[in-house]
Order: C-alpha cells, then structure tokens, then sequence
C-alpha cells in the first residue's frame, strides 16, 4: 500500500525502535588490529601521519597486545621492520626476523589472541619493491620460492594465520605447498585477493618504513578502475587454495567487496587502510566531523557490503564503543 498507510518513519522513531530493526552491526569480534614491530627495546615510536599508532618494539608490542586483547580484540595484523634490508628481504624469513620474534612472544605471553603475519617484502627489501627485481622489474616467479620460505618461517614461529599481500601471481599455490610440506597443512591462508595500486596508503609507508626507492607498485597491484578483474583474481586465489579472502582497500571499493561477497562462501575481510584512518584523525582535530560517529559509520558500511572481518587501525576505539553499549 502506498503512503499515508505505508510510513517507514514509523520504526525510525526512538533509539530502541531502531536498535530492534537494526540490519547490520559491528561486533568487536569483527575487528583486527594492525600493528608494526621494530628492532630496541622499550620503543613505542610514533608515526606522524597516524595519530595514536606506533612502531613497537617487540616488549611494548606485547604489553599493546595483551591491553588490546583484554578490550576484546581477538586478532592482530603484523608488520616488521628489519634491523637491515637487502635486495632480496632475506630477513623477512629468518628465523630471528623480527616478526618471527614477535610471535612467539605473543605466543607466550597472550596465547589466546590470534596473529595474522603479513607475507610481503616492501618492509624488508632496500628498494622497497614487494619481490626479487630482474631489470628494473619485480620478476613474479623467482619471488614465489622466497614467499614460501617467509610463509613458514613466519607459520613455525606461531602465525595462526599467514597472509600474502604482495600481489604476485600463482603465490597462494606456491604458500600452500610449502606450508603442506613443512607439516602446516593446518596454517590458514588469508590472501590479500585485491589490493589496489592505491594512493590511500601513503601514511602506511611511513609506518613500515617501506616507500620504493624508484617506481610504484602499479606493475603488480591492480588497477583502481577494474571491477571484472577483482573478481578473476579472488577466483585464482580459491582455486590455489585460499582459506580467506581480503579487499584492500576498503571504503572506495565497497563495490568490489559487494561483488566477491555474492560470488563467494570464504570468509571476506576489508582493510579499512592507513589513509583512511588518517583522513579520519585529521578531520576530527580540526573539528570538522564526529570522530566517533563517522569512524563507526565507516566500519558499518564495511560490515554492510559483506565483510565478515574489519582490519582497521580504529579497533581499540571501535571496541570502546561497543563495549560501551554504541548504538545510533
């Protein structure tokens, strides 16, 4: 029946009304938090373009970690920073790595939270590219087999979770095998199945010290303008063996992350990445929006296009509010 008997009005009008009809919402349990773990001791270095997120060293990483999980957070994303790079980012598999250090601490100290290990070499190669170069280009399969190795060497340390963001072809075969080999057949993959050549992740590459030196990445992440292509390759990726799926990053390509959650029974994750979150930061310190009703407005409409997991750097601040009963 149309308007007057028809009125939607009708169950917008309290807060309990709204709470009741209420089609999406947030759990903490959604919520991973990213984190970047650097060589010292007793560090918790700032990182300028990213209010309130630090560049721990492996002590202070736990203390952040055990707070973070006595909030509610469940999962972890890390990130390292080498004490030296080279052409190859032969530390990144290295069984004293730095995040391979990280882990088992963790492992000791919270060993309940779940910890996702970033499998990449922007952080640990001196170019800052994300594989071996041949020519001035990073050549895709002689970076598989150093993928591989940093995937196990990360699984053996106590990664619940590995998850390859570097964008080449044919790595999520190329992880399995070798994690089945090395007796982790158990070791869940979350491949970054789309990731954009995005310019949102410019504070990211302060945080992890791992801007190239020449170039960009446009060679081997994907292009921002295709959508069909999104969805080729998050199919490789399940077919190669892929346990979960992640868009990155998240708010610009709520489409894309719409069109996988259709096409797709994996679990779906979005990272809700570095420029995002300092966009956020920067409007509220001068006032002009509601740091907290845009930041869970923002994680609602991840959560609404059909991710089942949030990576955020606003976790700690998502699951205050939730805890505190958030409702809008």
């Amino acid at each position: 029946m149309p308007f007057p008997e028809v009125r939607l009005r009708r169950l917008r009008r309290t807060p309990a009304l709204r709470a009741l009809v209420r089609e999406t919402r947030v759990a903490i349990d959604d919520l991973v938090l990213p984190l970047f773990v650097c060589p010292g001791e007793g560090v918790a270095r700032p990182v300028p373009s990213m209010p309130g997120v630090c560049q721990h060293s492996v002590d202070r990483l736990v203390e952040t970690c055990a707070a973070a999980h006595a909030e509610g957070i469940r999962a972890v994303l890390l990130f390292g920073l080498p004490e030296a790079k080279d052409a190859t980012g032969s530390a990144a598999w290295s069984d004293d790595g730095i995040v391979q250090r990280a882990l088992r601490a963790l492992k000791q100290e919270v060993p309940d939270l779940v910890t996702i290990a970033d499998v990449c070499f922007c952080e640990y190669t001196d170019h800052g590219h994300c594989g071996v170069l041949e020519n001035g280009r990073v050549a895709n399969d002689p970076t598989l087999e150093n993928l591989a190795r940093q995937a196990v060497s990360l699984a053996r340390a106590g990664a619940d979770i590995v998850a390859p963001s570097d964008m080449m072809d044919g790595r999520v075969a190329a992880i399995r095998r070798a994690l089945d080999a090395a007796g982790l057949a158990e070791t869940p993959i979350l491949a970054y199945a789309v990731k954009f050549a995005s310019a949102f992740y410019g504070p990211f590459r302060e945080a992890a010290e791992s801007a190239p030196s020449f170039g960009d990445r446009r060679g081997y992440q994907m292009d921002p303008a295709n959508g069909r292509e999104a969805l080729r390759e998050a199919a490789l990726d399940v077919e190669e063996g892929a346990d979960l799926l992640m868009v990155k990053p998240a708010l610009p390509y709520l489409d894309v992350l719409a069109r996988l959650r259709r096409r797709f029974d994996l679990p779906l994750a979005a990272y809700h990445v570095s420029g995002e979150y300092a966009m956020l930061k920067a409007a509220a310190e001068r006032g002009w929006i509601d740091h907290d009703r845009v930041m869970m407005e923002s994680l609602l409409a991840i959560k609404r296009a059909g991710a089942d997991l949030i990576l955020t750097y606003c976790a700690r601040d998502a699951a205050r509010l939730i805890r505190a009963g958030w409702s809008e």
